[in-house]
């Protein structure tokens, strides 16, 4: 059976609403959308946010997606929209990065026990000593900011590891697949949001949680670094970091044929609900 090809001539057209109604904050991928998933193009905020949102909704084990939220890119643009003395944070640049808030509510590193959702989870003297190393465990906050949008995730428990012990330390973990980014607007969200959550004020500087560029694969020319990104995203959900040992050595967390395969897979994956949604039928019929 052969795949059919669609076409789309003529103006924009609107291919997709996801999550479809009645679902709320659905995003809309139009044909234009499409363009940028040519070679040598860079993806649009459209696309960086569908597949941020599909990521979260479609591929995030369900605790995780129950803790988890998505801004749109308009909150990056919104963040750093006063500061005007870096033109890769005020948008005049098309580079999208990622970055990692882990932990921001501790004050220095912190050793807590493993535990799981099985029976060391449910023993009592387990539950004690995981007490005892404070409430990390509990209400810990961490966040994905990404360059477009921000992906904020919930920490209620240590993710799953082989040994006893989990090494946390409050700190911003840049991802960038061409080491051009910081994290001065990061550390200016953080004071803001803590005083909005806590009531309290507190200064976030280099000292007191501090920014680590990650050892990641890298792209290899100067248009795929939202492809890269989407793949970080990806990769940390299905793989995420267990230990907090700067800097991080990710460079074999995913092969680079594995970027370079995203492009198609993205346009296959909007045609798909494309035709889900009865795009495909309409066309036909047309």
């Amino acid at each position: 059976v052969g795949t059919q090809t669609l076409t789309f001539p003529g103006p924009s057209e609107r291919l997709i609403q996801y999550p479809p109604p009645p679902s709320k904050g659905g995003i809309t991928v139009t044909t234009e959308d499409l363009e940028c998933l040519k070679d040598g193009e860079f993806l649009n905020d459209v696309i960086i946010d569908f597949y941020l949102k599909y990521l979260l909704l479609e591929r995030a084990d369900k605790d995780v997606a129950e803790r988890s939220h998505i801004f749109s890119s308009f909150f990056y643009k919104q963040l750093t929209r006063k500061n005007t003395s870096c033109p890769e944070e005020t948008g005049s640049t098309a580079h999208w990065y990622l970055v990692v808030i882990c932990f921001p509510s501790l004050e220095g590193l912190e050793c807590v026990p493993w535990r799981n959702k099985g029976p060391m989870s449910q023993d009592k003297s387990q539950t004690s000593k995981a007490s005892s190393a404070g409430d990390c465990q509990r209400g810990t906050w961490g966040q994905i900011l990404i360059h477009g949008s921000v992906y904020v995730r919930l920490v209620s428990d240590p993710v799953i590891c082989l040994f006893p012990w989990f090494a946390l330390r409050p700190c911003i973990l840049v991802m960038d697949s061409l080491k051009l980014s910081n994290v001065t607007s990061s550390r200016r969200y953080l004071q803001v949001e803590w005083e909005v959550r806590k009531g309290s004020t507190r200064a976030f500087t280099s000292e007191s949680i501090s920014g680590s560029l990650c050892r990641v694969p890298l792209q290899d020319n100067s248009s795929d670094c939202g492809l890269y990104l989407l793949q970080y995203v990806e990769s940390f959900l299905q793989n995420p970091v267990v230990h907090f040992y700067l800097p991080l050595r990710l460079e074999h967390w995913f092969p680079r044929n594995q970027v370079r395969r995203k492009r198609e897979e993205l346009r296959e994956l909007v045609l798909q609900l494309y035709r889900r949604q009865g795009g495909g039928a309409e066309q036909s019929g047309k």
